[in-house]
């Protein structure tokens, strides 16, 4: 069945007005009519089945009837993603989306070679991997912030999973302390982390440097491989 994420309180009987793009795929693409229905959520009150109650060729109108699954919790799990070029940076927003983060924060490194991302366009993605995945809520994507700035204002509590390249650690299977503390997953740009600021990660108390594998992988490889591993070491794969 479709779903859609709805800005809006969902209870029943609520009325709802999809977005123009919302209302375009609904009636346009996928030919839905008064009478038919779908599923919404809005990352609060849960899952909910809506009927589509007036219809037009721009526009249409929703009911709630009633909720279909109570909200969930995703795990406090955060990418941190040194900017790359758009089309990967897109893949990985849109698979972290499918892997259970709860936010995808962009970084800029000092070997960054783009400068700039669309983050409105980053959203819909995430948006649309909600959506198609079944979950109850989308990731946030933060701004682009110089990685210095986002290690001074660490969070106290907050272990960081930092994918070294460099070597010289542990796999990650192995490295990844038995605690419940939220994580953060770091990945570097393509040219990698500069000597310095590997030497400051690794000089962190809070950060945990793992290695993927004996092979260089790209960024978007590394953030799914990374991702992959924490589920099933400390997330939701485990349930």
């Amino acid at each position: 069945m479709i779903r859609l994420f709805v800005d809006h309180p969902l209870s029943p009987g609520v009325v709802l007005e999809p977005s123009a793009d919302q209302a375009r795929y609904l009636t346009g693409v996928m030919r839905k009519g008064i009478g038919d229905n779908l599923l919404v959520f809005n990352g609060r009150d849960g899952e909910w089945r809506a009927e589509i109650t007036e219809a037009s060729k721009r526009s249409c109108v929703l009911t709630a009837l009633e909720r279909t699954r109570e909200q969930a919790v995703t795990p406090d799990l955060e990418l941190i993603i040194a900017l790359v070029k758009r089309n990967r940076l897109e893949t990985i927003v849109e698979k972290g989306a499918e892997l259970g983060c709860r936010r995808v924060r962009l970084a800029i490194t000092r070997y960054t070679q783009a400068d700039h991302a669309r983050t409105d366009r980053l959203a819909a993605i995430a948006m649309e991997a909600a959506e198609q995945t079944g979950r109850l809520d989308v990731p946030e994507i933060v701004a682009p912030e110089k990685l210095d700035q986002i290690l001074e204002e660490w969070p106290q509590g907050r272990r960081l999973m930092f994918c070294d390249e460099g070597g010289g650690v542990q796999p990650a299977l192995k490295s990844l302390p038995d605690d419940e503390a939220p994580w953060s997953v770091l990945i570097g740009p393509e040219g990698g982390f500069s000597p310095e600021e590997r030497t400051r990660l690794r000089g962190m108390d809070f950060v945990v440097p793992v290695g993927l594998g004996p092979r260089i992988l790209r960024a978007d490889t590394a953030a799914i491989s990374a991702l992959t591993l924490w589920q099933a070491a400390k997330g939701d794969w485990r349930s």
